[in-house]
Order: structure tokens, then C-alpha cells, then sequence
């Protein structure tokens, strides 16, 4: 598959895409949190806070920042690696541990009902930012001009602004090699296809600081 292709592909979906949004607001929490029960999922998520946080920004890049990510995301997410669509020595054994879909959904309304994350400081890196804003193949025409996604009903393309670079730069390079191929329509797998190991650190770096 060329650029070209990819291009016009990526400027359909922008096109009808609605439209971008920075969102804390309790109707954007709301709608986020989807079918779970955040106070109960407080309580539920005290394994998962020891990685990723009790609020959901985790301190090490080896966990990712779940603060404020859209509820379904986190869902098809822990399903994968139940399921072992997608693998991780920590995160394939404690997804098994969620055995109630209540449970499950529950925990991911109480992350999802944070304040979404947020980088420490912007990073300046112009060509990580060109490179995220082009609106042909960049990552804004999925994840938003602020990396906050484009409504927090369309959860198939998750929050990035603000997560770790190490991190972003690690899932790049999954989705390149293949080791990780659960994203929406093999998105990501293509567009991380014809991204270089510079690209990567680049954009992770912009990204990190939105």
C-alpha cells in the first residue's frame, strides 16, 4: 500500500470525523465513563493504580497514563490481552484477574472520569509537531489537534496528549514490527509502517507535551 493511498484514505476519515475537542467537562466526562460505575471502580482498580497511578497518570513510562481515557478504549484494550489479540507479560496476567464484566467496566469508567492527561510541559519539537499536524497522514486526522481525541463518543482512537514518550515511541515500533496489531482497521500498523526509529522520537516527544 503507497502514501498516496494512505493520504486520501486518512483525509476521508478526517473529513468525517466530527469535530475536535478538549474535554473535561462533565458532559464530556459523562460520556467517556460509558456503562460503569466510577465510585465503585475506585475501589475496584487499587491492583491496576499500582501500575498506572491512582489518579491514572502513572509515574513510569512502562505503564501507560489511563487518566481520562475514554472508558471504551481501555475495555477493548484488557479484552485483548484476555483474549491474547495482544500481549504483555504484566498486563496478559492481570487482565485475567478481571473475570466480571462489570468489574471490568466499572474500572475503566473510574479512569475514565479523571481529568485527561496532561504533559508536565509543552516540548518543543518542530518535527514532531509537523509531523503530527499534517492533516494527510498525520496523527491529528485520528487523535485531535491537542491529542485528546474528537469526541468522547468516538473511543476507537485513544487519547495520546500528554501520555509518555518512551511509551508512545514503544507502541510505534510494536505496531511497525507487528508485535501489535489490535488498533481499529490496521491504522496504525500502516501509518507506523512508513515511519522511521527519528519519526518515532519525534512525534512522541511533541506528543508527550500536549
Amino acid at each position: 500500500m503507497n502514501l498516496n493511498f494512505i493520504s486520501v484514505w486518512m483525509v476521508a476519515i478526517l473529513f468525517a470525523a466530527p469535530t475536535a475537542y478538549a474535554g473535561d467537562s462533565e458532559q464530556d466526562i459523562k460520556l467517556r465513563v460509558g456503562q460503569g460505575d466510577p465510585v465503585a471502580g475506585k475501589e475496584k482498580s487499587v491492583m491496576c493504580q499500582g501500575c498506572h497511578g491512582e489518579d491514572g497518570n502513572s509515574t513510569s513510562a512502562d505503564y501507560p497514563k489511563l487518566a481520562g481515557q475514554y472508558a471504551g478504549y481501555i475495555l477493548k484494550q484488557v479484552n485483548d490481552f484476555k483474549s491474547g489479540v495482544r500481549e504483555d507479560p504484566v498486563m496478559s496476567a492481570m487482565a485475567e484477574t478481571v473475570s466480571e464484566e462489570q468489574d471490568l467496566l466499572d474500572i475503566a469508567a473510574y479512569f475514565a472520569s479523571q481529568n485527561q492527561m496532561k504533559g508536565a510541559q509543552r516540548v518543543v519539537n518542530q518535527a514532531g509537531a509537523t509531523r503530527f499536524m499534517d492533516d494527510t497522514n498525520g496523527c491529528v486526522t485520528c487523535h485531535g489537534r491537542n491529542g485528546k481525541g474528537y469526541s468522547p463518543r468516538q473511543h476507537r482512537y485513544p487519547v495520546i496528549g500528554g501520555q509518555h514518550k518512551d511509551y508512545l515511541v514503544k507502541q510505534l515500533k510494536n505496531f511497525k514490527s507487528r508485535a501489535r496489531k489490535n488498533d481499529s482497521g490496521g491504522v496504525m500498523v500502516m501509518v507506523a509502517g512508513f515511519m522511521t526509529e527519528k519519526d518515532m522520537e519525534d512525534v512522541a516527544a511533541y506528543i508527550s507535551g500536549l
